[in-house]
Parts: C-alpha cells; structure tokens; sequence
C-alpha cells in the first residue's frame, strides 16, 4: 500500500493546493469557497494550525436543519472538532480504517504542525481500487507464466 506522501504527489496538479478557512469566517464563505474550488470540505486553520473541518454535511445538519443563518453564523459554531490528522507516513490502508472508524469523509494531513494536504475517502477509494487492479495483472500475468 502506498503511503500519504506518495497518494498527495500521484492527485493532480489542481488537486494539490489546500484551500482553508479561518474560524472567525462566516459559514456563508465557507460555502462560496467550496462551490468555487469544488470541494467538499476545508480545513479550518488558525495561526497556522488545523483546528478543526467545515464540510457540507457539518453545513446541513448543524446549521440548515437547526435553521440557523449562513450570512451571521460563524465557520467555528459548526466545524468538526477537535480535527483528525494523519501524517505523510501513515498508509492508505491505515487512512482508510480511520476514516471509516470515526465517520469521516475528509483527512487532513499534517506533518511538524504543517498541512500539507486534504484527502478525502474518493482519494483513498480510488487509489485502494487501482492497488487492486494492479494485483490481479500480477496474479493473471504469473498464472500465465509471463
């Protein structure tokens, strides 16, 4: 299994930059940035350090459901906190049993307090199939004898 560094280097140049918001930011900004970007998600980062994930579905159940205001509710009222962050040498195979043990969709990656990207579970799914892929080429090429 490939390693958080190596998925990070394999997504797409515009997939690389990690776009985050401050926590004193309305949730109305949130919600713009991620339909412009088409993302899910963002870190949410104060002084340089993850505090926390605003995502969509924190937007629907914590704020539309309670019928709370985008324009005067800021992103810290319904971020996802205290945020789980996975380092550059964690595996994706590892990545992928955290996500699903706490129900995330969305990892930040951090490395000496540094974020150095967002992997989301289509990351991880993606590259877990592609693995796959790749191991029944072997297993087909050596039952063939090539």
């Amino acid at each position: 299994m490939k390693t958080v560094a190596q998925l990070l280097k394999l997504k797409a140049q515009h997939n690389q930059q990690v776009h985050t918001i401050a926590p004193h930011q309305m949730v109305l900004e949130a919600l713009m940035k991620m339909a412009e970007k088409n993302v899910g998600a963002l870190p949410v980062v104060k002084d340089g350090v993850v505090v926390g994930v605003i995502s969509e579905r924190d937007y629907a159940r914590k704020l539309v459901l309670k019928g709370r205001s985008s324009v005067g509710t800021p992103v810290s009222d319904i971020m996802s906190s205290p945020v789980i962050t996975v380092d550059s040498h964690q595996t994706v195979e590892g990545c992928m049993g955290i996500m699903t043990d706490s129900h995330l969709r969305h990892l930040p990656v951090v490395e000496n307090g540094q974020l150095l990207g967002l992997l989301s579970i289509g990351d991880l799914v993606k590259e877990a199939i592609a693995e796959q892929a790749d191991l029944i080429r072997q297993l087909e090429q050596y039952i063939r004898g090539e």
